[in-house]
């Protein structure tokens, strides 16, 4: 479980990024170090961004979530439809987002199992307050950081499957492939599983 994690507000910079991931996955293949992997990303400007500045941001996040897949979920990632590469993804967010995984545990798993498929504005504001008033950590961010964190929430559960329109907040349950869910199931990760409403 991701107990050791602290809250932070790096998802501001760093959103969905499964090419980013597919990208990083590759060179760790070729044998490449997390140090090297971040060199040749930004020399080479391998995600094809226009802004440099934006790869120095988000590759540490790329890189944590490479670290946090075994070899099988690494070659899923690679070689799998581009689903199953969007659940991995997502819980390898999970992974290394312990407020994410927490607004998918509480909120998203909850309403998922009270078959309840609208996510509404009120919904991640409180989900927010409650976590301000559980962490003074979370208390001292500034309302810019929370509303941006609020649409990166919404575009990752778009992009992931789990949010069918953006505007109206309608839900949608995703299948996690079969290998996918025995193997969570294997490495004990099953809250991960549940967390996205299996």
């Amino acid at each position: 479980m991701a107990k050791e994690l602290e809250y932070s507000a790096t998802l501001t910079g760093a959103s969905f990024l499964l090419y980013e991931l597919k990208q990083v996955l590759k060179l760790k293949e070729q044998g490449l170090s997390d140090f090297e992997i971040k060199k040749k990303v930004i020399e080479e400007n391998l995600f094809d961004y226009k802004v440099t500045s934006s790869l120095k941001r988000i590759i540490p996040s790329v890189i944590r979530r490479a670290n946090t897949l075994d070899v099988f979920l690494k070659e899923l990632v690679m070689n799998s439809p581009l689903e199953v590469g969007k659940i991995i993804n997502l819980y390898a967010i999970m992974k290394t987002d312990k407020l994410f995984f927490e607004f998918m545990n509480e909120l998203i798993r909850e309403k998922l199992n009270n078959n309840n498929y609208l996510l509404e504005k009120k919904d991640l504001n409180l989900f927010f307050i409650t976590k301000a008033e559980q962490s003074q950590k979370v208390a001292k961010w500034t309302e810019l950081t929370i509303n941006k964190l609020k649409q990166v929430y919404i575009k990752l559960l778009y992009e992931a499957g789990f949010l069918t329109d953006k505007k109206s907040g309608e839900l949608s349950r995703v299948l996690v492939d079969e290998d996918v869910k025995r193997h969570l199931k294997d490495v004990s990760d099953t809250a991960y599983l549940k967390a996205m409403g299996e």
